[in-house]
């Protein structure tokens, strides 16, 4: 994720093999244990990501509270990796934000990727990326001076509790990071960096 460590061999879990990153701290899964995109695709179908939902709009708002704290009225914004079902964006919109959508199965638009924007959220993604630090990159290059960064995802804890971790466990999930980890990410870009919530991280670019 850091691009400046090594990895590490860290667990091997029912033949599934886990590195560490010595720098940042990320936990990765070896690249010979990842899914198909084909495989990938059939399990993110399976989501219920239902927008009337009022549990998955309860789970989004512990992002979106404390982004909406943070934002001006009217900005616009892109929901990177939106998934089948962009809750997010109808929760934002509804506050009268503006929000482009962007997922690489779903909502595949080149046209969303060469915008900048005020906010940009990942809402459960970054488990997924399989090269994180070049996708931060693009990430900060369409974030505007001044604008939010905010990312939801669970933060990697107990090593201790790993093997049986409700997240480890889905196969789609191939890195997890540490509040450590988005301390350093931050530092790389120069973010100032906020957690308001637990596995909630809010990252502001410098105006």
């Amino acid at each position: 994720m850091c691009e400046q460590g090594s990895l590490s061999d860290f667990r091997v879990v029912k033949a599934q093999r886990y590195l560490r990153c010595d720098v940042c701290e990320a936990t990765v899964m070896d690249a010979s244990c990842r899914l198909s995109p084909e495989q990938e695709r059939e399990i993110y179908q399976l989501h219920d990501n239902d927008p009337s939902d009022p549990g998955y709009r309860t789970f989004l708002s512990k992002l979106t509270e404390p982004l909406l704290e943070r934002l001006p009225s009217g900005a616009s914004g892109l929901d990177f990796g939106c998934g089948p079902g962009p809750a997010l964006a109808q929760m934002l919109e509804a506050e009268g934000m503006a929000v482009s959508l962007y997922d690489p199965y779903f909502y595949p638009s080149a046209v969303a990727l060469d915008q900048t924007y005020d906010f940009i959220t990942c809402t459960e993604v970054v488990e997924h990326l399989y090269a994180p630090a070049g996708v931060f990159r693009e990430l900060d290059r369409m974030l505007k001076p001044g604008g939010w960064l905010g990312v939801m995802t669970c933060f990697q804890t107990d090593d201790d509790r790993f093997d049986n971790w409700h997240y480890r466990r889905d196969p789609t999930h191939v890195v997890f990071y540490r509040e450590f980890t988005f301390k350093l990410l931050a530092n790389r870009f120069g973010w100032h960096l906020e957690i308001p919530r637990k596995d909630v991280a809010l990252f502001r670019k410098p105006a």
